[in-house]
């Protein structure tokens, strides 16, 4: 049992067992030595960059002093607040050292939220709906509404269609909130009867604003205006239903006025 225990002693302290185990604890420290550089390098170590407060900041303010500091960012959502200029970053993540105390190393994203003056929503199903519905669900979501009335043999006092800015709007297309919306509203029933105007003569400015006021359903047609400014200049020479001192005419019938901007040519060629 000694004369194995000797043995093991021997071989232990020979030459050739203490050089291999020295290449092996060689090998390792160098591997874990490797290791621990690597990391640093990767990991940045001891690389702390102090996060700046972009709260108020533009956000293109924002992006450039990132940019110099070596960080990323990232735009998280915008918030409707309409007091504030759009696009100011009013939060971030995280939050800036002088609060926080803490650092983070180059290459970090810095997630910002931006604010923005115009908040969308959505337009709700009004078609075929009742005009005080459609109305109410619109002055509820912080619409201006406007109401134009269309003769219809059915339907009578239900949207028939949802206009912005002249464009017809489907279910679910997001409006900003302000936005006048008009409505298109069917209308069956004759109404009170109006007398006919004698326009004649009239501007186009004038006649536009008689007919308004009567709110009956009128087409303008003017065969020699090709820009604003004539169609303004223009005047009226004739229209229908035709004028008849004392006739009325149910409020539901539709009006045409036709407009020339040579109206002293026309009448001129007219008595010939």
């Amino acid at each position: 049992m000694n004369s194995f225990f000797e043995q093991v002693k021997a071989f232990v302290f020979s030459k050739y067992f203490l050089k291999q185990a020295g290449l092996v604890t060689l090998f390792y420290l160098t591997i874990v030595l490797v290791m621990m550089l690597y990391l640093r390098f990767a990991t940045r170590h001891g690389n702390r960059i102090e996060v700046p407060n972009l709260i108020g900041k533009s956000a293109e303010q924002g992006r450039l002093i990132l940019e110099d500091l070596g960080l990323e960012y990232q735009i998280m959502d915008s918030v409707y607040i309409p007091n504030k200029p759009s696009g100011t970053i009013i939060n971030q993540s995280p939050g800036p050292t002088s609060r926080t105390l803490l650092f983070v190393k180059s290459g970090r994203t810095i997630s910002l939220r931006l604010s923005k003056k115009s908040e969308l929503r959505e337009m709700p199903d009004l078609v075929n709906r009742q005009i005080r519905f459609a109305e109410r669900s619109l002055k509820q979501r912080g619409f201006l509404v406007s109401i134009r009335y269309k003769p219809t043999n059915e339907a009578n006092g239900s949207v028939l269609e949802v206009l912005y800015k002249n464009r017809s709007l489907k279910k679910g297309i997001m409006v900003p909130v302000g936005s006048l919306i008009t409505l298109i509203v069917g209308e069956n029933d004759q109404g009170e009867p109006v007398l006919i105007p004698n326009l004649y003569g009239m501007s186009y400015s004038e006649a536009k604003y008689i007919m308004d006021t009567l709110g009956v359903p009128v087409s303008y047609i003017c065969s020699d205006c090709i820009t604003g400014e004539d169609s303004l200049a223009s005047k009226v020479v004739v229209q229908s239903p035709e004028f008849i001192e004392g006739q009325t005419v149910p409020k539901s019938t539709p009006f045409t006025i036709h407009l020339r901007k040579a109206f002293d040519e026309f009448i001129e060629n007219e008595d010939q």
